[in-house]
Formats: structure tokens, sequence, C-alpha cells
């Protein structure tokens, strides 16, 4: 089983963890920086856990009879409702950025793809939980095959979801999260084509993350070197608009 590490945790482990801290955590400076609530969330978890531990897993007689939609229940758009009407055998993911070999892949390419099967808890940032099987591809698989850029810091996700005002729901994840064993793209839950109130047809799940960065009707994957450039420069739609974490790590 492994760690779940809450931010009430952080904070309760702060005094032993600074006892530890190395010199550069004696730099005012650096310091200011890194114990900021959001840096010091980002730098605790990873400090106390392995860049790749897992998020628990659980067995199937703890998956939730009903998982709830987190966020938009449906696009509604011209376009997304034109996807859905084809059973979304027009739709393509876009893998583009700082990649030497951009891609385009169906959702039958994604299906023929080696997969990951992993029941897990999710928790939303409004106080919810669910536990739900998800099917998907590996992101690394994808990066790999993109041959991403050594600039490359970041993934920034872009979904078909407009959130009603015209701006296109998208979040981000660094390198570490990206390539970690249980960030997949997933096209299923609960061994059934994920519904579109689940995010149909293709959603990322970071494990060790609040559900608002488990972006959902995914378009397009982008390896970019700065965030500052995307929507409001904060790296994803609630933390543009809302004042969210970035970094949403538990």
């Amino acid at each position: 089983m492994s760690l779940i590490l809450t931010r009430r945790a952080i904070m309760l482990g702060a005094g032993a963890m600074l006892t530890g801290c190395d010199r550069i955590a004696r730099n005012d400076t650096v310091r200011d920086a890194l114990f900021n609530a959001q840096n010091f969330h980002k730098w605790a978890q990873r400090t106390l856990m392995a860049r790749d531990a897992l998020a628990r897993e659980f067995s199937p007689d703890h998956i939730s009879p009903i998982f709830r939609s987190n966020g938009t229940n449906n696009p509604n758009t011209t376009e997304y409702k034109a996807l859905w009407r084809s059973g979304f055998a027009d739709w393509r993911l876009q893998v583009t950025g700082l990649v030497d070999r951009p891609l385009s892949l169906s959702l039958a390419q994604l299906h023929s793809l080696p997969h990951r099967e992993q029941i897990t808890r999710h928790d939303c940032v409004e106080g919810w939980s669910a536990i739900g099987k998800w099917r998907g591809v590996p992101l690394k698989l994808l990066l790999d095959a993109a041959r991403m850029k050594d600039r490359a810091r970041y993934i920034v996700l872009h979904c078909a979801d407009t959130m009603g005002d015209g701006n296109p729901y998208y979040e981000s994840i660094d390198l570490v999260d990206a390539f970690h064993p249980q960030t997949i793209l997933a096209f299923a839950l609960n061994d059934q084509p994920l519904r579109v109130a689940n995010g149909a047809p293709l959603r990322l799940r970071v494990e060790r993350q609040l559900g608002y960065k488990h972006a959902k009707y995914l378009m397009k994957i982008e390896a970019v070197d700065d965030l500052k450039g995307i929507g409001g420069g904060k790296g994803g739609y609630w933390e543009d608009r809302a004042g969210y974490d970035w970094y949403a790590g538990i």
C-alpha cells in the first residue's frame, strides 16, 4: 500500500522535514520561494515520496456504485456533438509542440496500444471522492513515440470543453507526473467506454493530484518549455480564473 500524502500530513510533518533540509533551504531567497504554500506542498510531497511512488490501488469490491462527473457534464459544442454522433470515429488526439515526430491518433489506434488498468480513488476539490477502474494508454508511451525534445518542461492538455465562456479548458503537468507509471490517457471506466459526463472519448488520469487536474475531453497534448503563453499563464483553466494551485498533489 503506497503512502497517501495529504496537505495536513505535510504541515504536521514540517518540523521534522525542515531539520533534514540540505544547505539550499538555508538560503533566504531560495527558502522564500520554496516554502510558499504551493511550492512547499510540491517540494514536501516529492521529498517524502519517491517520484514514481504509486497512489493507492484498490480491489474491485471497493469500486463506487456511482462515479460522479467532475466539472462539466458535456462540452455541448457543435464540434463535440458532431464527434459524439459519429461515435468519435473522426476524433483525433494530436501530440504536438516540442516534439520531433508529431502524432495524430484515432481512438481505435489508442485502443490498440499497450494499456494499463488501475483502480484508484478520485478526490475532488469540492470534497467528494469515488473509486473507479480506469483503462488507458500510459502518457509516457505517446511522449516517447513523439520524441519529445530535451528542452520540454511541461505537458499541456487541451480540451474540447469551452466552459460556456468561449475559453477552452486546459491543464498542465510537469514531466515528473507525465512520466509517472499511473499517469494514463483513459478511454474506459469500470470496463465500459467513457461516458460523455466522465470525459469521452479520452481523459487524463494523474493519480497523485486532485480532480481538476484530470483533464477531460482531450483533443491535443502539447509539450512546452514554459506555461506563460498558455491561457492566462498559470497552467490551467481554474488556476487562471479562480486561483487554484497549479500543483494539486495528494
